[in-house]
């Protein structure tokens, strides 16, 4: 990905030095300062070593994203995605801003189309953090306050190495910026971990909504959110949404005891809450 970048971008050399590497940053045309850096491992993977770099390095910035590859079992082939950052059964939310992920999104569908690349399909993940699968502490999620996407291809070698899919997350990641209008966030729960209703909606450009977190249907039930200790997951989880939420959206198979607290989140907040079949009508949501 870096040499792509380096490629299809004037990249400059700064004095940062990051595992032996030199971090390399572009200016775009609206002085928007970009900051690429190679490293060794996946971030999330040996967090308690890159930690301490984030915040020494970038700790001021406005959006972090992490370039990954995505696999794993039954993970569908040749897809384009991004998610935000939390461990949904710990109730452990990174910082997520609702515009930079509609954004790129958008991009990410974009240049994919601009280029032909028919055969890949640009999906939003549920919320999750590989983390702890290497062993690192979920709590060390909300100790880097910039909002962070995991950026990725998936799901094989074939799809890992396709250069024209490279090409289109490379181009996508200066796009980031692109639009700073207003616009209504959903907070989704329920459904899989690629809810097909949530990822149309995001990538709708007729209408400005976006996705502050997708908490799916496996992670709040291990994560118990049914009782009083869930609720106060989701209260956390909304408070690491920059700007809030405008409405409640959940899977319309959800069990009715977590939809009880999702109605009971949105009567404290006075925010609408609905299911997710009526994503296919934008028009008709109860938020404009």
């Amino acid at each position: 990905m870096i040499k792509c970048c380096e490629e299809i971008m004037d990249l400059n050399q700064t004095d940062i030095v990051i595992d032996d590497n030199f971090v390399l940053e572009f200016k775009d045309k609206n002085n928007n300062l970009f900051h690429f850096v190679k490293t060794k491992d996946v971030i999330s993977h040996n967090y308690k070593y890159y930690l301490p770099i984030l915040n020494r390095h970038f700790r001021d910035y406005d959006f972090a994203g992490v370039v990954n590859w995505h696999e794993g079992e039954n993970a569908p082939e040749h897809i384009l995605t991004a998610h935000t950052i939390g461990d949904v059964p710990t109730g452990e939310f990174g910082n997520s801003n609702p515009r930079y992920f509609k954004n790129l999104i958008n991009a990410i569908e974009d240049i994919k189309n601009e280029n032909l690349l028919d055969e890949f399909t640009t999906l939003t993940e549920a919320t999750h953090w590989s983390g702890t699968t290497y062993g690192e502490e979920s709590k060390l999620i909300t100790e880097y306050s910039v909002p962070m996407l995991d950026i990725e291809i998936g799901s094989s070698s074939d799809s890992f190495n396709n250069s024209i899919a490279i090409q289109v997350l490379a181009k996508s990641l200066i796009r980031v910026f692109d639009c700073d209008e207003p616009l209504k966030t959903l907070l989704c729960v329920g459904g899989v971990h690629f809810e097909k209703s949530f990822s149309d909606i995001i990538k709708n450009k007729e209408y400005n909504i976006s996705i502050g977190h997708v908490l799916p249907n496996q992670w709040i039930v291990s994560g118990m959110y049914d009782d009083e200790s869930g609720f106060k997951k989701l209260e956390k989880c909304i408070n690491s949404i920059e700007g809030g939420i405008d409405c409640i959206v959940f899977h319309d198979k959800l069990k009715g005891t977590y939809k009880e607290q999702c109605r009971k989140l949105g009567e404290k907040l006075n925010v609408p809450v609905f299911k997710h079949k009526i994503l296919k009508n934008p028009k008709d949501l109860p938020i404009w």
